[in-house]
């Protein structure tokens, strides 16, 4: 009886040391950044990756040693990756410097946003709330579905013939 009751106890001070785990789990997050002061991150969207760094700054963006207007010359795909600093409320406040192969350039626009967002949340974690309401710390799943046999494309059908 005696080892039940030592075993019970023993129980005990497992589940109160898995409820301390827990509550360690639910500390709040320290910020990630290397001898240089910036913090990194990858974003993904499509078939794009992102690989992004981000340090404080003045508001300058570099992808692929080029500057943003340059590389993405549509203002909707610039504006795109000025959301998360909106967001964040932190507008000019970082250099963001990427590189991002594979995709086009909407994914490849989607992806460094979505490692500016990571960044800024390792930089900084109490800017993860806001970014995490927006959406912005989420993968965007969807890609490309695969063609199938017979069909023309992924789900379109030849064109049918009577005669």
């Amino acid at each position: 009886m005696a080892e039940e009751i030592k075993s019970l106890d023993q129980l005990n001070q497992a589940v109160s040391g898995g409820a301390a785990m827990l509550a360690d789990s639910d500390a709040p997050r320290e910020p990630v950044r290397d001898q240089f002061g910036r913090s990194y991150a990858t974003g993904k969207r499509k078939d794009a990756v992102a690989r992004v760094w981000i340090k404080p700054g003045s508001g300058k963006v570099s992808v692929n040693g080029k500057d943003i207007n340059a590389y993405f010359a549509r203002p909707v795909l610039q504006m795109i990756l000025r959301q998360p600093f909106s967001v964040a409320g932190v507008v000019d406040q970082f250099d963001v410097m990427a590189t991002v192969k594979g995709g086009g350039l909407s994914g490849q626009a989607g992806a460094v946003k979505h490692g500016i967002s990571k960044a800024l949340q390792i930089y900084d974690p109490g800017l993860r709330d806001a970014l995490k309401a927006a959406g912005f710390l989420t993968r965007d799943s969807r890609v490309v579905e695969r063609k199938k046999f017979g069909r023309r494309k992924a789900r379109r059908s030849f064109q049918f013939s009577k005669r």
